[in-house]
């Protein structure tokens, strides 16, 4: 069932008490914690100006108004991964994207704090940046990912052309400027994308990115194909609703290869070996796998950002790093199995803000609150059609992880459900970036 418009603007505009962000609904509109009135100069930082950063910056002021929140981020404007796809193809401008951080402080009375972080001192509490030291009573890392070439390669000088040369593109800033002339600039052959394993950022974007693509090189005629190189033995997520889509519209244009680990690239000959197969390209955009920010090493609260052994590092409920109940890692760089995509960690931010809150104010054993993927993907350029998945999480005691708990779908692209969840898909960007940049 396609979700309406109105209902996207239900679940993500926040503009009274009758309209919620998804997952916000039990916590979003209760009364500001006031019980710390007579506690000031508590302080605490949030490093990373992410989803989750500016969610938990916004949220823990308004919870707890007497805070000093400081927000601490390397880069002076945020740019938007979620979208970004459509802005590849030009579909939306890159005004769309870009924010100011500046407006976001002001609007919700948190410091914005240009810089970069660049270690701690945990037993006096004091965070090291570029732009001089900060103390914190609590501190929250949200840093978000770095990527992992080491399962394509352990040559230095590979990882450095790929990283420079064919750019992944799921971070934002100049990796999507070069993806984006890659693009437009293709003259015809074969355009390799790739999915790695594991949780990485965002697990239906990749597949979204192929079918935009390759309906760009359709629109103009070119003799092209997009050749999708999976790690997976199949689509992650959605994958009705993207399956239909590469057979039905992009056939001639675009090759899905699933179980396809890359073992080796010749970038001077232009050739990718798989386990099972050889490929030849024109031009590309390798997806390495992903892992939490080195800032968690350099600051040594993680002795490794793999997400398997970070896992042991964080209490999966509480966001507390283990043995430092001062300090949170939230978002794309912590280990549990959610969606590191940008609803989800912005209702994740939510939670995290309010356990910080509470224990200011003295509240201990704060329930656990589930964070929610509400996240579109759209499959057409012109007209613009699209699908979606919604649900919050549980814990598999069994599997000793957490996973989908109440998954509501839309994998139909064709005639009004899928233009009406391209709709949506802007009305729900729209309503975040409101929600984060202005009151």
């Amino acid at each position: 069932m396609a979700i309406s418009r109105r209902d996207a603007l239900k679940y993500t505009t926040v503009l009274a008490a009758s309209a919620t962000l998804p997952g916000y609904a039990s916590m979003q509109f209760e009364q500001p914690i006031t019980k710390n009135l007579d506690r000031k100069n508590i302080k605490v930082i949030v490093v990373g100006g992410g989803w989750s950063g500016l969610s938990i910056a916004k949220n823990l002021k308004a919870f707890s108004p007497t805070t000093d929140v400081i927000l601490v981020e390397q880069k002076d404007q945020f740019v938007s991964c979620p979208m970004s796809n459509l802005w590849l193809v030009d579909r939306v401008d890159l005004e769309f994207l870009t924010h100011d951080y500046l407006q976001a402080a002001r609007n919700n009375n948190y410091t914005f704090f240009q810089a970069t972080a660049t270690g701690m001192d945990k037993s006096k509490k004091i965070l090291f940046t570029t732009n001089g030291n900060l103390h914190y009573d609590y501190i929250v890392f949200a840093p978000g990912i770095d990527y992992d070439y080491s399962f394509i390669t352990d040559n230095p000088e590979l990882e450095k052309r790929l990283r420079q040369e064919y750019p992944a593109g799921f971070k934002p800033g100049s990796e999507h400027l070069t993806l984006k002339k890659k693009i437009h600039d293709f003259k015809g052959g074969n355009f390799i994308m790739t999915v790695p394993a594991g949780n990485y950022r965002c697990l239906p974007a990749p597949y979204e990115r192929a079918c935009l693509v390759a309906d760009f090189f359709k629109s103009k005629k070119l003799d092209a194909k997009v050749l999708l190189l999976d790690e997976n033995n199949d689509i992650t997520i959605k994958e009705h609703g993207f399956h239909t889509a590469f057979d039905e519209l992009y056939s001639d244009y675009l090759e899905y290869h699933p179980n396809s680990t890359i073992e080796n690239i010749d970038l001077d000959e232009k050739i990718v070996e798989t386990e099972f197969k050889e490929f030849s390209f024109d031009d590309a955009s390798f997806y390495p796998h992903v892992k939490g920010a080195k800032i968690l090493e350099t600051v040594g609260i993680a002795k490794d950002t793999v997400f398997n052994k970070l896992e042991g590092n964080i209490n999966g409920l509480t966001y507390e790093v283990i043995g430092h109940n001062d300090i949170y890692i939230s978002g794309d760089a912590r280990p549990m199995g959610f969606s590191k995509s940008g609803n989800t960690a912005s209702t994740e931010g939510l939670f995290v803000a309010k356990l910080i809150a509470n224990k200011i104010n003295g509240i201990v054993n704060t329930p656990w609150q589930s964070p929610t993927t509400l996240c579109f993907s759209a499959v057409t350029m012109s007209p613009e059609r699209a699908i979606f998945v919604n649900s919050m999480y549980a814990y598999n005691k069994e599997k000793k992880r957490f996973g989908f708990a109440t998954p509501k779908t839309s994998e139909v692209w064709k005639g009004e459900e899928g233009l009406t969840n391209a709709k949506a898909q802007h009305d729900w960007a729209i309503a975040m970036y409101r929600y984060m940049f202005e009151n």
